[in-house]
């Protein structure tokens, strides 16, 4: 087994490809060690001195480091965890996956609708390549909420990504949108 590992905009978070899927359907996000009871993957990576956060996506692991620690000592010890882990066969979340990402199938009106299909469609994919997710969690008033995981979560240009990128984007397509706010 082959890990390829990347840079993130966010200098305390490196991003692991182990070359198969990691989720099957959609992410997971672990920003403490207390959180990542149902993965045996996160509490594995949780073990290591100085991992700070896990984030799960598709086809990516997302670790987050303690600030003062360094990539140079912390990065081959998630190598072997990742690699133990995938070569031993372990699954990477316990239970269904579907029922713990609380898809709740609420009637969402056009507006909600419009926008998290615009996450969905351009700004998701593009935060995923760089080891993160966005995902919606209200619109009241013309704000949209907005949750950042994984190496969004803390990155000094999620600012600059948020309002300058989607909140710039969704006012453009749906007018009702006035502003982003992180959540």
């Amino acid at each position: 087994m082959f890990i390829q590992t990347e840079q993130t905009p966010n200098p305390a978070t490196l991003k692991f490809l182990p070359g198969c899927p990691v989720m099957p359907s959609g992410t997971a996000n672990f920003p403490e060690r207390d959180t990542a009871a149902r993965s045996p993957l996160a509490e594995r990576l949780f073990q290591l001195p100085d991992v700070a956060g896990v984030f799960l996506g598709a086809d990516f692991i997302t670790v987050t480091k303690n600030g003062d620690s360094d990539w140079y000592q912390l990065k081959p010890a998630v190598l072997a965890a990742v690699m133990e882990h995938f070569t031993a066969g372990r699954p990477v979340i316990n239970g269904d996956i579907a029922a713990q990402a609380g898809a709740a199938a609420e009637e969402d009106d056009e507006i909600v609708t419009q926008i998290k299909e615009l996450l969905e469609t351009r700004v998701r994919p593009a935060v995923a390549m760089d080891g993160g997710d966005i995902t919606f969690e209200d619109f009241e008033d013309g704000i949209v909420y907005l949750h950042m995981q994984g190496s969004c979560s803390g990155c000094p240009s999620s600012t600059a990504t948020l309002k300058a990128g989607i909140e710039n984007m969704l006012r453009h397509y749906i007018p009702e949108v006035v502003e982003v706010r992180a959540v």
